[in-house]
């Protein structure tokens, strides 16, 4: 009997979830459709350990779809990538926009190897891979030019002053004339505020 609650009962319902996420949701002639989650990389593209004789180096190439040459593992040093190959750094947006890609929106083919940091190197994310680094005459003028324009901005602010027009302020009962001390007795001379 399972306590709710307790380790036991999460312990089977995450073994019945696993069961029914490996099960087939449809199946008509021939056609299997599997739920899944992000299974972009299969057992066999994981990293294996670090390549040590040229042999393995060699099988690790062919696993990774490159040529031996072309191949370079990280270094071992602990971190775990184990026989994952050493890409160059770029970024999405440094990719030729005028090649042919499998899939255009993420300038990739099929089969390429990931880098192994490439979900920072998306459209979504900055291009990194670039430093951009004007010269200290571009920085020089840049910042003269945009307080240039500021300042000749305040100078016609003050010479120019700019505001909604306002008129007199009205008032009911003829501008107030009894409560602003006006005589009782004498009748007021008629407020206009306005002409249409």
């Amino acid at each position: 009997m399972c306590i709710p609650g307790s380790t036991k009962m999460a312990s089977q319902v995450w073994r019945v979830a696993g069961r029914l996420r490996s099960q087939p949701l449809l199946r008509r002639q021939g056609v299997v459709a599997l739920q899944s989650r992000n299974l972009e990389m299969g057992k066999d593209d994981l990293p294996g350990p670090y390549p040590r004789t040229a042999e393995e180096r060699a099988r690790a190439a062919k696993k990774y779809n490159m040529r031996v040459e072309d191949y370079e593992p990280y270094p071992d040093d602990g971190l775990g990538w184990g026989d994952y190959p050493k890409l160059p750094v770029q970024h999405v947006d440094s990719r030729s926009h005028w090649d042919d890609w499998d899939f255009p929106d993420i300038r990739r083919n099929y089969g390429d190897v990931y880098h192994i940091e490439e979900d920072i190197m998306w459209r979504n994310r900055p291009q990194w891979d670039k430093e951009f680094n004007p010269s200290l005459k571009t920085q020089v003028k840049t910042l003269l030019g945009v307080l240039t324009v500021f300042g000749v901005l305040f100078v016609f602010g003050f010479k120019y002053p700019m505001f909604q027009p306002v008129g007199p302020k009205q008032y009911p009962y003829n501008n107030l004339y009894l409560e602003n001390g006006g005589d009782p007795d004498k009748e007021p001379d008629a407020v206009k505020n306005y002409e249409i």
